[in-house]
């Protein structure tokens, strides 16, 4: 029986868990890059995922790789998960990852890729790049998800491998980081409501994270990149999100390049609701895991 969390409590609690520490203040960015390069958090799966499936892992071009294996398989999917480029997997991403394998019949695979000060965004795209490309020759038709800071890389791969001539079955993206210049001038008429993250902090993650690159190269900051010729793409976002106005120009930009985006957005949600158990992040999880089915 799955714990349906109330969604009003949700902005409460990140409140009262002052989740936005490393956001609202450049100084609080510097502590949590500082922290996590001192003590790294633990990236492992949960002891226990779902029944029935099988968990492998392996080192890829010096990443721990882990592959989701579900009893019957008719495609790959990649995840890359969220954390603001210096936050390490956690079981929500795992969880999700893991109910994507059993109910879409995919296998998953899951890099944990190299997190600021040690990561850049170059060196995660050309990591996800060959993942993708590994999981089409062992499991056929492979669609890229990721939320967040991994919504950012997967665009961003999405975009690599159309240069290739390779157009994926879909792109699924949660509350994607797609300008990391955080330029819209929408987001301060969004910030006071969003109770998780921010700009001040958000622009120093971004300066670690853009490496040598400009914060507009599509690598950094996939808003920015010639979208023609992606293959369909989900966003999901939340109205109490900062991030929210950029998917809507992502929105905009595909459509007027041809590209088939739906943007699902729902009022009153927060970053990253689909990883949440609330109502509303549960019938998105359903969502996603049936969007991912039918791609493949």
């Amino acid at each position: 029986m799955t714990l349906v969390v109330p969604g009003a409590f949700v902005p409460l609690a990140l409140r009262l868990l002052r989740a936005n520490r490393p956001f609202v203040t450049a100084e609080g960015a510097r502590r949590r890059i500082r922290q996590r390069e001192l003590r790294p958090i633990p990236y492992g799966p949960p002891s226990r995922l779902r029944p029935g499936i099988r968990l492998d892992v392996e080192h890829v071009d010096g990443w721990p790789v882990y592959t989701i294996l579900p009893r019957e398989i008719q495609g790959g999917a990649v995840y890359v998960h969220g954390g603001a480029w210096v936050n390490e997997i956690a079981p929500q991403h795992w969880q999700l990852a893991a109910r994507i394998a059993d109910e879409a019949s995919m296998a998953v695979t899951v890099p944990i890729y190299p997190l600021v000060p040690f990561g850049t965004a170059r060196q995660a795209r050309e990591g996800v790049l060959a993942l993708v490309r590994r999981s089409r020759e062992r499991f056929g038709a492979t669609c890229l998800a990721g939320d967040s800071a991994g919504g950012q890389i997967a665009l961003s791969t999405a975009l690599a491998l159309r240069d290739e001539g390779v157009v994926l079955p879909h792109t699924l993206l949660i509350s994607p980081a797609l300008d990391l210049s955080w330029s819209n001038p929408r987001i301060p008429a969004v910030q006071p409501t969003d109770p998780w993250l921010g700009t001040p902090g958000g622009k120093v993650l971004a300066e670690h994270w853009r490496g040598g690159l400009d914060l507009l190269d599509p690598a950094v900051s996939p808003l920015f990149g010639d979208l023609a010729g992606l293959g369909p793409v989900t966003v999901f976002t939340g109205t109490r999100d900062v991030l929210n106005p950029d998917a809507h120009l992502l929105a905009g930009r595909a459509h007027a390049a041809g590209v088939a985006l739906e943007l699902r957005e729902v009022a009153g949600q927060v970053h990253v609701y689909p990883l949440i158990p609330t109502r509303a992040g549960l019938d998105a999880q359903r969502e996603v895991v049936r969007r991912m089915r039918e791609a493949i």
